[in-house]
């Protein structure tokens, strides 16, 4: 029988059927083409070249899947046979165009799907009374623009795809109505930055995935009302290359990635407001350094992901404040060592990612070695690359008896020790040399005279070289004193000193310094040992209270005199005088007596 012919006799067969079968199961047709369960209630016409919506559908079917199929439009009411639908998949289709009215009387809808067609535009009123509906996908299509109020009756929505769209721009009340969203999802689209004002009609959303963005700075407003939202993923915006620090104010984020962006330091300063945090991932992003306390406010975070993100460095204290680590995946990168001190504890430790580094062995990674059997490698054991008589060993392999063989460390020592007097003009550069030998390589830092610590990222005119300089751009007298060179590495640290002397004959500093003597065997025979002497406030209210100290000192010394002289009044007869000169200064005498010689006399007969 043709299927036209069987299409127009399908309430006959119907009825056919339902004589056949046993009074207590279902009865169920299905379209020609299609494969059906009627137990379910579901039709699938699945890949099956069709055009159209077919004909034959049951009115009591809940489930229909046409996808993969060759459908270009859906007309006003083409659905509406079938108003116990809970789900429809229209997926991967050439679907262009659907009209208003559409999916009228698919009150129970739940589900629609719509990814993978050839829409450009979803006029208002599409999805018009769909107020049941809970999933919405229409990613992968051509939508240029959302125009405001598309959504609005879908009150009841949780779940909107509308990822590697052709987005331009999203209207600022395009997302109004959509009161019940949960998850939101924008991918592979043209968009150049994210509407705060069409966010901010999305008052319970909970979860926002944003992928393959072209915004190359995250700004404050983004996110600022999204007051529910607990997980934010930030994937794939290769422009990306700063974060605003009040870009999460706000926000009580429990998981957030941001990955494959341009980021080249950790944005610590935007993460110290997510003290709820539990979950961050910056992994594949340009970071080479950990610095110190790069995390310190995130008191709850357990997991912490940054793999393949050219790390080469994490500094000693860098995961201070994580009290409750459980993960620490720092796969694929290239670090050297992970040392212990870089924890605040490493007793929450469970997962540790250490794999595909180029690890040197030594007692760097004792810690490591001594918990590899509690410590869980997520079946990646670390390798060492070096040294050479080890290399290609992984850790588990080691027995104990042989830890303290290999994994050594050689506390650094200071090449040449012979003190440097060093002697420079007002505005000259200055170098000071200080190297060290030790295994591993010892880092050398500077402390300045001021007690300021210098190291290779120091900014300003004082920085560390490579090889352990410091270097001194454009000198000044204020840079005079001793320098203290620190050479440290795992298994120790030494120290040396050196004098710097800053000649400041056309500066103003140059009249506060006396040099006691000149002389240097060392270099130029041009070093100055010197006092400083500096005409400050202090200084002056110091020699002025001396001075008065001085004089009523004196004045006490005569009132004894006259006590013990008034005692023996009667009995003796002495004649003395008592006189006290201030310092001379040098003028004229005048009438009001300054100038000249001034004395104080007092006499007693």
């Amino acid at each position: 029988m043709m299927p036209g012919i069987m299409a127009s006799c399908w309430p006959f067969y119907f009825v056919l059927h339902l004589l056949l079968l046993p009074p207590d199961q279902n009865v169920f047709g299905c379209p020609a083409r299609c494969d059906c369960v009627p137990q379910l209630r579901t039709v699938f016409c699945h890949r099956k070249h069709m055009t159209s919506v077919p004909d034959g559908i049951p009115s009591e079917t809940r489930l229909l899947d046409l996808s993969k199929n060759r459908i270009r439009c859906l007309n006003p009411g083409e659905l509406s046979p079938y108003p116990l639908l809970e789900e429809v998949d229209l997926s991967e289709n050439i679907i262009s165009t659907i009209e208003p009215g559409a999916f009228a009387n698919l009150f129970n809808l739940q589900t629609l799907r719509l990814k993978g067609n050839q829409l450009k535009l979803l006029p208002t009123g599409v999805f018009s009374k769909l107020s049941n509906l809970t999933l919405l996908d229409i990613s992968e299509n051509k939508i240029v623009i959302l125009l405001d109020f598309m959504f609005q009756d879908l009150r009841n929505l949780k779940n909107l795809e509308v990822g590697d769209n052709d987005l331009l721009y999203i209207s600022q009340k395009a997302f109004y109505g959509l009161v019940g969203l949960k998850k939101l999802t924008v991918e592979k689209c043209n968009l150049t930055s994210i509407s705060a004002e069409s966010l901010s009609y999305l008052p319970g959303l909970q979860i926002l995935i944003v992928r393959h963005l072209g915004t190359n700075y995250l700004e404050e407003q983004n996110f600022q009302k999204l007051y529910s939202l607990k997980v934010l993923e930030l994937d794939c915006w290769p422009f990306l290359e700063d974060v605003c620090s009040t870009a999460f104010l706000g926000l009580n984020l429990t998981s957030l990635s941001i990955t494959y962006t341009n980021l080249t330091i950790v944005p610590a300063v935007a993460l110290r407001s997510l003290v709820y945090l539990e979950y961050l991932n910056l992994s594949y992003n340009p970071i080479k350094v950990i610095h110190r306390g790069s995390f310190r406010d995130l008191v709850r975070l357990k997991e912490l992901h940054m793999a393949g993100a050219s790390l080469t460095t994490v500094d000693s204290q860098a995961l201070y404040g994580l009290r409750q680590i459980r993960l620490l995946n720092v796969s694929n990168n290239l670090l050297s060592t992970l040392e212990e001190n870089v924890f605040q504890s490493v007793n929450t430790l469970e997962t540790l990612r250490v794999d595909a580094n180029p690890l040197v062995c030594d007692c760097r990674l004792l810690w490591i070695l001594q918990r590899r059997k509690t410590l869980n490698f997520d079946h990646h054991q670390p390798i060492c690359a070096s040294p050479a008589e080890i290399q290609g060993n992984a850790l588990h392999d080691f027995p104990d008896s042989i830890l303290f063989e290999y994994f050594t460390c050689q506390k650094p020592k200071i090449r040449d020790r012979k003190l440097q007097y060093i002697t420079a003009h007002e505005g000259q550069p200055v170098s000071i040399h200080c190297r060290a030998d030790g295994d591993p390589v010892p880092m050398i830092v500077w402390v300045s005279p001021q007690r300021r610590m210098i190291t290779t990222r120091s900014v300003g005119r004082s920085t560390v070289l490579p090889q352990g300089t410091l270097e001194i751009r454009y000198a000044q007298v204020q840079d005079s004193g001793t320098y203290i060179c620190i050479a440290t590495n795992a298994g120790g640290n030494d120290t040396y000193f050196a004098t710097l002397t800053v000649k400041g004959e056309n500066s103003p500093y140059s009249n506060r310094t006396l040099y006691l003597s000149e002389y240097n065997e060392t270099f130029h025979n041009d070093t100055h040992v010197f006092f400083k002497f500096t005409l400050d406030l202090k200084t002056i209210l110091v020699s002025t209270a001396m001075g008065c100290i001085t004089f009523l000192g004196v004045v006490l010394f005569c009132f004894l005199l006259l006590f013990v002289w008034s005692r023996g009044r009667g009995q003796h007869k002495n004649n003395f005088s008592v006189e006290y000169s201030f310092r001379k200064i040098d003028g004229p005498t005048s009438a009001a007596g300054q100038g000249g010689a001034r004395k104080f006399n007092m006499k007693m007969i």
